[in-house]
């Protein structure tokens, strides 16, 4: 949104539209306690990995940015949106988003290997219809919001899926790269204290 700023004549999203985002897309959020956890991911303790939350936060950071930046160009260069066209498709957009990423990485599966809790479920598809239908609704021009052409939610349903499609390969990459580099640490150390003990044992 900073980077658009700086290119576009208005503002990406008004404070009244940034704020109903943040407020609708924490609603899922009131059911995490409640989901669902894959069998596999309880049979042993887990311990925080700071080498992975890192290579977690860069490589979604920029497959959402990339996203990002898809959907300004398609609203700027193929539909040529207005300021209230863009604010409330970037408004749908960045919201169907965040709530897809909670269902994406809530598991090491992939989507739709691993059932959410029904709550979860319940309340991200919900947001997700109210975010669509919220620009239709009666109310939408308080928060400068203007009905969708078929064409533009056409457009951003097909970028929200891609998205999906491509932070399941991110998750997947991730998920095993760290595998491999945790086994390599595990071999390392293993390895270094027999060397340890070895030396011990020999200056001994």
């Amino acid at each position: 949104m900073a980077a658009a700023s700086l290119y576009l004549p208005f503002l990406p999203l008004l404070a009244k539209q940034i704020l109903l985002n943040n407020f609708l897309s924490d609603i899922p959020a009131l059911a995490l306690a409640s989901d669902n956890v894959d069998p596999d991911q309880l049979r042993r303790p887990r311990h925080w990995d700071i080498h992975s939350v890192r290579r977690f936060m860069i490589s979604f950071g920029l497959v959402g940015s990339v996203f990002d930046f898809a959907t300004f160009a398609f609203l700027i260069l193929v539909v040529h949106a207005t300021s209230d066209v863009f604010q409330t498709a970037w408004f749908v957009e960045s919201l169907l988003t965040e709530l897809a990423i909670v269902l994406v990485v809530r598991t090491h599966k992939r989507l739709w290997r691993s059932s959410p809790s029904r709550l979860l479920a319940a309340l991200a598809l919900g947001t997700g219809a109210i975010a669509i239908a919220i620009p239709f609704a009666p109310f939408a021009s308080w928060f400068g919001f203007v009905p969708l052409p078929g064409p533009v939610l056409a457009g951003l349903l097909a970028i929200t899926a891609l998205y999906v499609f491509v932070s399941e390969v991110t998750k997947t990459w991730l998920f095993d790269h760290g595998s491999r580099g945790k086994h390599r640490r595990m071999a390392m150390s293993t390895h270094e204290r027999h060397t340890t003990g070895k030396s011990a044992r020999l200056s001994g």
